[in-house]
């Protein structure tokens, strides 16, 4: 007959019976370490780690009233830009005693209110969100539930909810003059979906205000690489009449480095190109892709902080603006004439 005694998982109270003390230490020791005496809280550990014992998650939940969970609402997590944030700010978090739990949106805004409200049935304590377009079911829901929220990739000091993140406007505004300063006055702005993104919608109106009389032309795409291509592959089989892109995001752009490659189009010698977002490939397309500089990990980590202060003091944060910066490689150059 089989021995089924090593399959019986440690409780707490076994932990307790073995390092000599009460489960309500056992307890400090899992859940605020900092009230114990290290001598106790190291007898505790070494048995703990001894019996193997795992903490029950719903049975701290029930002890203490918290899942210390955070909701992350990101639009995709087919893009680095987000995998870069997520990164950050779960590292943050898991610092701070948080774990994150990843929804994705398709930047829908009813999409968003569904999963926020299925975060909180699993028992997210607050939620970061991307940008500043919401539903009023889920203005509605957080008002009700009193969760904060913070929003990130935007910077609105008047927005409903606290803001972390940077100015769009400026990023593109930043792109545009550096292709004004090269001399580039026939520009082809290719972007992602307007009508779903207000990151996208933002960029596009301060080109549109800062155009200083050059000739802009708009092309909308999906935000992937293969969205560059095709739109890339579209000016030329028109002629290429453009000197420049003005891609609104790294994935876009690296497309559109890659069809002009296939197509024999010399970058930047025949037209410049250049992005946003600063992505760690950028550095290495061909040729090595200029564009803005945006802080996404700096941004993780002040969001995880903003929201775990949060959480502990009851104080919402005050609205965080980070600055953009051109990062100038090899894509761009002055017009041929």
């Amino acid at each position: 007959m089989s021995d089924d005694s090593a399959n019986v998982r440690a409780s707490l109270r076994d932990v307790a019976r073995a390092a000599g003390v009460s489960v309500a230490t056992v307890s400090r020791v899992l859940n605020t370490p900092e009230k114990v005496s290290k001598k106790t809280r190291e007898r505790v550990e070494a048995k703990i780690a001894e019996l193997r014992f795992l903490p029950n998650a719903a049975a701290r939940i029930f002890s203490t009233g918290r899942t210390r969970a955070v909701g992350a609402l990101v639009p995709t997590l087919d893009n680095a830009i987000f995998a870069r944030v997520l990164d950050s700010l779960e590292d943050c978090l898991g610092e701070r005693g948080l774990s994150l739990v990843v929804a994705t949106t398709c930047d829908d805004p009813d999409v968003e209110f569904k999963k926020a409200n299925d975060l909180l049935k699993i028992g997210a304590e607050a939620l970061i969100v991307i940008g500043v377009t919401r539903s009023p079911a889920f203005n509605g829901l957080i008002d009700t539930a009193r969760l904060p929220v913070v929003a990130i990739s935007y910077f609105d000091p008047d927005y409903s909810l606290p803001t972390i993140g940077y100015d769009n406007g400026e990023g593109a505004r930043i792109a545009l003059r550096h292709l004004l300063d090269l001399g580039h006055r026939n520009i082809s702005v290719i972007h992602g979906p307007a009508d779903t993104n207000d990151r996208t919608r933002a960029r596009m109106a301060a080109i549109q205000d800062a155009a200083s009389g050059a000739n802009l032309t708009f092309h909308e795409t999906e935000i992937s690489v293969g969205g560059g291509c095709e739109a890339a592959l579209q000016l030329a089989q028109a002629g290429l009449q453009a000197d420049a892109c003005l891609c609104l995001s790294d994935v876009i752009a690296s497309g559109v480095l890659l069809e002009f490659l296939r197509q024999g189009i010399r970058v930047p010698d025949q037209i410049s190109v250049t992005g946003i977002d600063d992505l760690p490939s950028s550095a290495f397309t061909q040729p090595p892709l200029t564009t803005v500089h945006l802080p996404v990990a700096t941004m993780g980590r002040k969001a995880g902080t903003a929201i775990a202060d949060w959480l502990d003091t009851g104080r919402a944060p005050t609205p965080m603006s980070l600055p953009v910066s051109l990062v100038e490689r090899q894509s761009t150059g002055r017009p041929s004439r």
